[in-house]
């Protein structure tokens, strides 16, 4: 017996040894976080000015893109963000500034002592100068197409750090988008609906070339703006004149306003609009209307519906 009781108190004591100094149970338990996001850097990724090295995982990242803002927090980079721009209102955990992303401020941005900063195409100056003072800099314009926006998914993911999490975000939106559209498409077959898209009220549009117009394009929706004689880059005013003309199957309205879809039939000769007559006048999230970032799936649901209900009418 009391051999027996020795053995037991070796092996606990043999047990209590491995697990102070961290046996396959505990393996990696102690490690820094931020230990195991440096563990791919440097790494060096492309933007809109060229190619971009990052020496370590950015800690402190101030975002002045709203979809930026949104996709960082989709591929778990949320906590390395330090600040965004005054219209980054998604998600509800994202910081609260004052932040311009239209003028950014170089002096404001270095206030929050950012090691990643992440701009607009059209804040190339403001990039410039950030650089002048080493503070590294991503420039990711407005995605023209749905590849392009989940390019850059990928490509925040690999500068934050975030690259497999980033790349599941990604497959993700394309497939669940991919997949409304199919099932569209499975369930109205071949579609020749025509469709107005208003970005306000004072009439202007967009074209198939722009990243909604080809979100639109996708389920075979034919653009009345794109017969204008002026697309002015994707961005056309039209005249009531033209619309009414038109006669779009369906309009979009993707700008704020309770009574958005009511004052639109009230224009005059509007209500002839068999968009307007048919009840198909869909009122869109300007947020996630103007934005290319993972709530994408959303607006392909909302088209999906809209075409759907206009297409079993006909």
């Amino acid at each position: 017996m009391p051999s027996a009781r020795r053995l037991s108190a070796a092996l606990l004591l043999a047990a209590l040894t491995l697990s102070a100094c961290g046996g396959p149970q505990n393996s990696g338990q102690d490690q820094d976080p931020s230990e195991s996001q440096d563990a791919g850097f440097p790494v060096t990724v492309e933007d809109a000015s060229g190619e971009v090295t990052l020496e370590s995982a950015p800690e402190r990242i101030v975002s002045l893109t709203p979809s930026v803002t949104e996709m960082l927090f989709a591929i778990d980079a949320g906590d390395q963000v330090t600040a965004v721009d005054e219209h980054s209102d998604h998600p509800e955990e994202a910081p609260t500034t004052d932040l311009s992303g239209f003028e950014p401020s170089v002096e404001a941005i270095v206030e929050y002592e950012p090691d990643l900063v992440v701009l607009a195409r059209n804040a190339a100056e403001t990039a410039d100068q950030l650089k002048e003072v080493d503070v590294p800099v991503l420039i990711l314009p407005s995605a023209a197409d749905l590849d392009q926006a989940y390019d850059q998914m990928r490509t925040l993911g690999e500068a934050t750090g975030n690259a497999d999490r980033a790349g599941e975000v990604a497959d993700r939106v394309e497939s669940d988008v991919d997949a409304i559209v199919e099932e569209t498409t499975a369930e109205i077959g071949e579609s020749d609906l025509t469709y107005y898209h208003e970005l306000d009220s004072g009439m202007y549009s967009v074209t198939s070339e722009t990243f909604i117009g080809q979100v639109y394009d996708r389920f075979g929706l034919q653009n009345i703006a794109d017969s204008t004689e002026d697309t002015a880059g994707g961005y056309p005013q039209l005249s009531a004149e033209y619309v009414v003309d038109q006669n779009p199957d369906l309009v979009f309205l993707a700008y704020p306003g309770e009574g958005a879809v009511e004052d639109l039939g009230e224009r005059p000769a509007f209500d002839s609009i068999d968009a307007v007559s048919d009840g198909d006048v869909v009122h869109l999230d300007p947020d996630i209307a103007s934005r290319w970032g993972p709530r994408v799936v959303d607006l392909a649901e909302s088209v999906s519906a809209a075409v759907t209900d206009a297409a079993q009418e006909g």
